[in-house]
């Protein structure tokens, strides 16, 4: 994607003023995204973009520029221009590139650009047609499918010389349950970190009727109640609330300037015994997986969390200048317009040892919530507020009456250590998080868990 020796000559081009470290990103990026609204396709974009970052670090200080102009006479103008806001004793750097090969632990069998439209259309004409057979009260349903195949390579003053393929692609149903002036909605979105033979043993059928089945579900429950309750969250994308609420404290850019409620906690109990938990960006074909990160280290499996001791953060290469520790293989961008920063892969809490039946059967009166949505959480306090997209109240250890709107209210290295049963369910959920660095794909993940008391905000009276 880029001549060694043009290579070389950017990167000494950014250490003329004295920077330490210089980094190319050079990324070709096509994408495309189908959306059919009603059983009409309604939209059907597809793009390119190529460009090139450059970043330089000076000991604990960064500077990041980016252009799509990948010409030798550009990219020299950029780096030194960047570099002008370095001002130290330059550094004498031998530059000794060796192309690294790296190992593919994320097979791509069928490439995205092979398949037709028409064949995505048809996906998504099979999503809408078996949710709206489902109930008479679905009224409406949104399907989309999206694909990106992406070149990558990382050049750096280190010697580093490395490219990477990725692909993903995701597919999602949106589901309006109505009736008379009541409507609710739900939506499911399975993706994976590789080719589209994902599509070929995905239940395209089974999502969209289960959208259907938890927006008929929302539509005629009750009001939550409010108050403290014992609370079970189910598994899978139940482990937005460890993501968000636990996950982006355990991150060195918030970890190195104290933004944190984690930091200077390595060794302590900062959870239940009965947790475990890690952050692993090698899973096969798991949406948040890379084979390497987005400085060219290979992803590993990082233990955060052992048995409620915290044995680890997650660290890019800034990071682990700031903190004197090992990077992570965590340096993640959304793409060469963005430098990158210490972001989570596929984080999940561990499977335990109760089944999610004792789990039930163990909770007199409480709520489970079986879906979880959106949220917002202050990383520094890890104080939280996540909703619930569907739940039920629990009774003598019974699944009993459905539930809507019900607001989880709490803090997060409050809640680790309410944790107390773990399910031996464990399941990973994808979703996308946004940060400093960009959007980028991410799995959540956990089986199902108790937490002992919960704060429940919702309009329904007296449980």
């Amino acid at each position: 994607m880029i001549q060694k020796s043009v290579a070389e000559n950017v990167i000494q081009a950014a250490l003329e003023t004295g920077g330490d470290f210089a980094e190319l990103f050079i990324e070709d990026k096509r994408n495309s995204t189908i959306s059919m609204i009603g059983g009409v396709v309604e939209r059907a974009l597809a793009g390119r973009d190529y460009g090139v970052g450059i970043r330089i670090l000076k000991g604990e200080y960064s500077v990041y520029a980016f252009t799509s102009d990948d010409s030798e006479e550009n990219l020299l103008q950029v780096a030194r221009s960047a570099a002008q806001a370095i001002r130290s004793n330059p550094i004498d750097v031998t530059l000794n590139f060796q192309k690294k090969i790296i190992e593919n632990k994320h097979h791509i069998r069928i490439l995205p650009n092979s398949v037709s439209k028409k064949q995505k259309v048809e996906w998504l004409r099979r999503a809408h047609l078996s949710a709206m057979s489902f109930d008479p009260v679905i009224a409406q349903t949104t399907a989309t499918f999206i694909d990106t195949l992406k070149d990558i390579c990382i050049v750096n003053s280190e010697g580093l010389f490395v490219e990477d393929r990725r692909a993903y692609n995701r597919m999602g149903i949106s589901v309006i349950a109505e009736s008379g002036n009541d409507r609710e909605s739900a939506d499911f979105g399975p993706g994976s970190f590789g080719g589209l033979e994902y599509m070929e043993q995905l239940d395209i059928e089974g999502i969209a009727k289960e959208a259907a089945r938890s927006a008929k579900t929302i539509l005629f429950a009750d009001h939550a109640p409010s108050g403290n309750f014992p609370v079970v969250i189910d598994n899978e994308f139940g482990g937005v609330i460890f993501h968000e609420a636990c996950g982006h404290g355990l991150e060195s850019h918030a970890v190195a300037r104290k933004a944190s409620i984690f930091a200077d906690k390595l060794g302590e109990y900062v959870a239940s015994p009965l947790v475990t938990a890690y952050d692993d960006g090698t899973i096969p074909n798991a949406w948040g997986s890379l084979n390497i990160d987005d400085e060219g280290m290979a992803t590993q499996r990082n233990l955060l969390i052992e048995n409620g001791i915290l044995k680890g953060y997650l660290i890019d290469k800034l990071g682990s200048r700031k903190m004197n520790m090992d990077p992570t293989g965590s340096g993640r961008r959304e793409s060469y317009k963005y430098a990158p920063t210490s972001r989570m892969n596929n984080t999940f809490i561990a499977a335990g040892q109760s089944t999610p039946e004792e789990i039930i059967a163990n909770t007199e009166l409480g709520i489970f919530a079986k879906y979880m949505d959106g949220g917002s959480v202050n990383p520094t306090t890890s104080d939280y507020n996540f909703s619930v997209s569907e739940g039920y109240m629990i009774r003598d250890g019974k699944i009993a009456e459905p539930i809507k709107g019900a607001a989880i209210i709490g803090k997060g290295i409050d809640t680790l250590k309410k944790i107390d049963m773990v399910g031996n369910n464990l399941g990973l959920g994808v979703g996308m998080c946004g940060a400093s660095s960009g959007t980028v794909p991410v799995t959540v993940g956990q089986p199902m868990i108790r937490v002992s008391e919960l704060t429940i905000g919702g309009r329904g009276g007296n449980s």
